[in-house]
């Protein structure tokens, strides 16, 4: 199966102009043989919506959606965007589109909250995990800060994922100046890779963003002195967007890697013989049981003193 991610760099709050560029690139990727095209997560608004977030959410009857999914007509694509439900409720989702058909929306389900962070004010929780199939691939759906809980990619194992889809807007700075999201992103994505033995497919996104909402016209983007190009720290109201997605094998080795801060475009074949390579040599979770670790929870959850030894 050939997989291609796009990295964006969506405008700021520009439903209109995003939404074009995804459906133009989708179409390349189907016209070069992609069976699945990825785009960051909120790839049709950008992250800092600020208080508009509800000005740029779509319902999934929408005509915007209507739209994607008739591009993804003889090919499969998964779309960060802001979704409302019928019940009015906003979330921060993946839509999944095959063969022109709306799959799902996958939506996230740790908001983070801190920080530069205010999904939890606006966004509602989902409440699943949920997978699909492609080519005869499963693939589990995971939006950013959900991969930092392992919980979360446990749930898709269990669901026996072949691949793991995650899309994410991964910033500098945005965690402050003593932790790399860089370097940690790199260990996440591989991590599961070689313990699950699946595919990673990881697309961030790149360009630069200022808090509260405001649409790139509105801010600097760049230091002073410094062009976009050879700046690569975030101002103190605005945070830069790094890119660097990638595709890693189920032994945990990048097959391709986009670039750093620039617009790209990455493809990789994922091959079927390679996941059974490795459950074959390494089969770390072949004797899991999910059952267990059902019984332990409830045992943690309902009953917290049985089971601990006495004094």
């Amino acid at each position: 199966m050939k997989v291609t991610i796009c990295q964006t760099a969506p405008q700021l709050l520009d439903v209109k102009s995003n939404l074009e560029d995804v459906i133009s690139k989708i179409h390349h990727a189907r016209e070069k043989g992609s069976h699945l095209v990825v785009f960051p997560e909120l790839a049709l608004t950008g992250y800092f919506v600020g208080d508009q977030y509800h000005e740029v959410a779509l319902r999934l009857d929408s005509d915007e959606i209507k739209s994607l999914a008739a591009a993804s007509k003889g090919t499969a694509a998964i779309v960060g965007f802001i979704e409302e439900s019928p019940s009015m409720n906003f979330y921060n989702s993946a839509l999944v589109l095959i063969d022109g058909h709306i799959a799902f929306a996958y939506r996230k389900l740790n908001l983070p909250n801190y920080g530069v962070f205010e999904e939890g004010k606006k966004f509602s929780v989902g409440k699943q995990i949920r997978t699909f199939v492609l080519q005869d691939f499963h693939i589990a759906v995971f939006i950013c800060n959900d991969m930092w809980h392992p919980s979360l990619p446990y749930l898709g194992i269990t669901q026996k994922a072949d691949i793991f889809v995650t899309i994410l807007n991964s910033s500098q700075g945005s965690m402050g100046s003593e932790f790399s999201n860089i370097e940690t992103w790199g260990v996440i994505n591989t991590f599961y890779s070689r313990i699950f033995g699946i595919y990673n497919i990881c697309a961030n996104r790149v360009g630069e963003e200022a808090l509260g909402g405001r649409r790139k016209n509105d801010i600097s983007l760049c230091p002073p002195g410094k062009t976009e190009d050879n700046s690569t720290e975030s101002t103190a109201s605005s945070y830069r967007f790094w890119g660097g997605s990638e595709i890693i094998n189920p032994f945990g080795k990048i097959i391709s890697k986009a670039e750093f801060y620039k617009p790209d475009e990455i493809e990789a074949s994922i091959s079927c013989e390679l996941l059974r390579k490795k459950k074959i040599l390494l089969p770390y979770v072949k004797n899991d049981d999910p059952y267990f670790t059902c019984r332990e929870l409830k045992r943690i959850l309902f009953n917290p003193n049985r089971g601990r030894p006495t004094l």
